[in-house]
């Protein structure tokens, strides 16, 4: 569920929508949020001093409640 509101959320910022992924894993301190989109989204979905990435991981948070939730933005051209 957290997964496919982290991705329509991001699917809203970019301009490739079709290339953005969502993957959930699962931690011992709980679940990670890997977002991977096209490389020339990649500055729109962290924003100006992260304020976007930021924004995102709250809005996730929110949703999650009491579980403990981490979104990574990954840079595809590094990994």
């Amino acid at each position: 569920m957290l997964a496919d509101a982290l991705e329509h959320l991001v699917r809203g910022i970019v301009d490739n929508p079709d290339d953005v992924q969502v993957n959930a894993k699962a931690l011992r301190r709980g679940e990670l949020l890997e977002v991977r989109v096209h490389p020339e989204d990649l500055g729109r979905v962290i924003g100006r001093g992260g304020r976007t990435a930021r924004a995102l991981r709250t809005v996730v948070g929110a949703l999650a409640g009491d579980n403990s939730v981490r979104v990574d933005v990954v840079d595809v051209d590094r990994r």
